[in-house]
């Protein structure tokens, strides 16, 4: 998959950030919709149960999403912040939002309620979709959005996805919420410019086994999370100064050694990245002197 650059969205007072507009956004998506109808679209765990929307699916949620939020008095001069894990859910109502020609807003989703006051009153948003329960009720002032009331009835089986065919699949992955300034408008751009699959984790606490379960072939992470990433790595080597950890150095230092390949191989499969081939990262960070080591590492794999 090939990178693509993205325009900055309008920054406003960080950690409240404009969405932007993405005026081929739906363009995309019905293009998918009637391309590959059938092909999934989102992945996303929930309770242990791995739920998939294909392409027709998703462009009709959004559709009905945009019904809903005009009964709930959504126009062209409304502002919808979002705040929360990225997912499906957040996902639709975005475009749905931007289908109406709607304003959409992230705030970041780990503020303390002191700090939440000032974007709100900056932003001024007219409705909201917040997923914490325990913020929700700092957002009392906004119209915060049910969204199991915006889609109408919905039978939740029908997502549920009872097999994999992953083998020869392409599937981004995104292990993200609001708090990653302008990372909404990566994600939706990456995902309806490829028609890829784009897949979630259940929650951050279980990022790695599911992404384990999922073995994506792109990463869709902000600098910050390919940091923790590479933390996660070097958590998972013996410590410096052990004949282990030596061992490891020594390996990696041997690009032709079997044991260097072995190793690395049992890493990326214990982190889900066997199947790995293309990482996102924004203009300003693509130079690999400037990368995690193991990031480096990767990008020199799959150049």
């Amino acid at each position: 998959m090939s990178v693509h650059e993205l325009k900055r969205p309008l920054t406003l007072e960080w950690p409240a950030e404009l969405l932007g507009n993405l005026p081929k956004a739906l363009d995309q998506l019905q293009h998918w919709a009637q391309i590959t109808p059938l092909h999934t679209a989102l992945r996303h765990k929930r309770q242990g149960q791995w739920y998939a929307w294909r392409w027709i699916d998703t462009l009709r949620d959004v559709e009905r999403l945009a019904d809903g939020l005009r009964q709930q008095g959504f126009s062209e001069q409304s502002r919808l912040a979002l705040s929360g894990a990225f997912e499906p859910n957040l996902l639709l109502l975005a475009l749905a939002a931007q289908s109406i020609g709607g304003q959409v807003l992230t705030v970041a989703d780990d503020l303390e309620p002191e700090a939440l006051q000032q974007p709100l009153w900056h932003i001024r948003p007219t409705h909201a979709y917040v997923q914490s329960r325990q913020q929700q009720r700092h957002w009392a002032a906004v119209d915060l959005l049910d969204f199991g009331q915006l889609l109408g009835p919905l039978d939740p089986a029908q997502h549920l996805s009872r097999w994999w065919h992953l083998s020869g699949e392409t599937v981004l992955w995104s292990e993200e919420g609001t708090q990653w300034q302008g990372g909404l408008a990566v994600v939706l751009e990456q995902w309806l410019s490829s028609g890829h699959g784009l897949a979630f984790p259940e929650s951050l606490a279980s990022a790695r086994r599911d992404r384990s379960e999922v073995a994506p072939t792109g990463l869709l992470l902000s600098p910050a999370r390919l940091q923790h990433l590479a933390d996660d790595i070097e958590s998972r080597l013996a410590p410096h100064g052990t004949l282990r950890r030596r061992l490891c150095d020594w390996a990696i230092a041997h690009p032709q050694n079997g044991l260097r390949r072995l190793l690395k191989n049992r890493v990326r499969k214990l982190l889900g990245f066997q199947r790995l081939a293309s990482i996102w990262q924004p203009p300003s960070t693509r130079k690999t002197d400037s990368d995690p080591a193991w990031l480096a590492e990767f990008k020199r794999d799959i150049a």
